[in-house]
């Protein structure tokens, strides 16, 4: 039997293993240190194993996970998200659809010190859908928006996605943050719009709230200047190079958590759970990575990726449709596995071909974050629908039904990405050079 025959048998055992229950990092570790093992020898299947989980975990390049995913979980236990969404409602909430709209425009400045798409989602359906309740919105509308509006975190900064993207492909995570602003708020507008026209053509899916006065508006605005300025400053550290991103990330958590202690908004207890919360998840995403990268060594010594690559430049298509037939494959997978272990496990696999195609890496970026933002709201594993069902109590199908509409957005944004490639490459080019 070949390398490449072994390293088909490979992924498929990983896939497999996956079915049955185990976590894919595990599943990766496994089948890529016995593959290693069986093509190289035991030995070197031993020290691949011991050297990559050692390096990934003592990498000081990946603290910037679980920096970014604390500075998300202490904003949420601060009620930062809830004061957000209060000061977008104060001023557009007395529109049709006006709570559903202050929902997306809380849950967008939300994301620019949350990093994660599930906890936005859960915050917002803890805060936004009691008070949409209250005024009669339909379950459908009020469901949808917060299930899909969690998919921001994806592409806007700081996104655990794109920061593990930036690992796996050795690319610029500042980089990768820029790319995203655009094209995260060029949906976040579409969003919008959609609930507009939704509620202008069944005014009873979003009846209007109550109209605040301008004192009202104005005493909510400090909330949301404190997060820009937070915003504001870790991305321009990154742009002038005074921050690394881990650097960042710590500039931002401590930004965070001095704001919440001065405004006594989190107790003792409240950053002892965020702690905790933080830690389960980074040692989620890095043990997913870490898998990874023992997968990738195996499949490097079968030359899969290299064949692949060589295998799909010379198809007789055109450069675009192949992206779009990779992208396909991306949300296939990302159906039916988690869509951020699928993107660990696809990646190492499909970068080189997007090189050898000419391609731009950052833009390939947001490609994929836009597939797996559609992958967190479609079945079977919705991971933002279980997320809204579990604290909400409503039906899949009723929330599924609020999704639908949303992803209009998606897929518009991703053709327009397509069209004009300057929407993920201009920001990152112009400032920083």
């Amino acid at each position: 039997m070949n390398e490449v025959m072994i390293g088909i048998i490979g992924l498929a055992v990983v896939l497999v293993l996956f079915l049955t229950g185990i976590e894919l990092g595990f599943a990766m570790a496994l089948v890529g240190f016995l593959g290693f093992s069986y093509i190289v020898s035991f030995k070197a299947g031993l020290n691949l194993i011991a050297k990559d989980i050692f390096d990934v975990f003592a990498s000081y390049g990946f603290t910037v996970i679980p920096l970014f995913v604390l500075m998300g979980q202490i904003a949420f236990n601060a009620g930062i998200a809830k004061r957000l969404y209060n000061t977008a409602y104060r001023f557009i909430g007395h529109v049709p659809g006006g709570m559903a709209m202050a929902t997306v425009a809380g849950a967008t400045a939300f994301k620019a010190i949350c990093g994660s798409s599930p906890a936005t989602a859960a915050t917002f359906a803890s805060v936004a859908v009691p008070e949409m309740d209250r005024y009669n919105y339909d379950k459908k509308l009020s469901t949808g928006i917060v299930a899909t509006v969690g998919t921001l975190g994806i592409l806007i900064p700081p996104s655990v996605t794109l920061i593990v993207f930036g690992i796996i492909t050795e690319q610029s995570i500042g980089k990768l943050f820029l790319a995203g602003l655009i094209p995260g708020l060029i949906i976040a507008f579409f969003f919008i719009c959609i609930i507009y026209v939704w509620c202008k053509i069944n005014p009873s899916l979003g009846p209007k709230g109550e109209k605040s006065t301008w004192k009202e508006r104005l005493a909510s605005l400090p909330e949301f200047a404190l997060v820009v300025v937070i915003f504001l400053l870790m991305i321009w550290g990154l742009m002038k190079g005074f921050f690394t991103p881990t650097e960042a990330g710590s500039v931002g958590t401590a930004a965070v958590l001095l704001m919440s202690i001065l405004r006594r908004d989190i107790n003792f207890k409240g950053f002892i759970k965020s702690v905790a919360e933080s830690l389960r998840t980074a040692c989620m995403v890095l043990m997913l990575i870490a898998g990874s990268t023992i997968l990738g060594h195996f499949l490097a010594v079968t030359k899969i990726p290299m064949i692949a690559a060589d295998w799909v430049v010379g198809l007789p298509l055109n450069k675009y449709i192949i992206m779009i037939i990779i992208s396909l494959i991306y949300q296939t997978g990302g159906s039916f596995i988690d869509d951020l272990a699928f993107m660990v496990l696809a990646t190492p696999i499909f970068y080189p071909v997007i090189i050898k195609l000419g391609f731009d890496p950052i833009w390939f970026g947001m490609i994929i974050a836009i597939t797996v933002m559609i992958g967190v709201v479609i079945p079977p594993v919705a991971i933002n629908v279980f997320v809204v069902k579990n604290i909400t109590k409503t039906p899949f199908n009723v929330i599924y039904k609020g999704v639908y509409p949303f992803l209009i957005s998606l897929g518009v944004c991703g053709a327009l990405l397509f069209l004009f490639p300057e929407l993920a490459t201009w920001l990152p080019s112009v400032l920083m050079k």
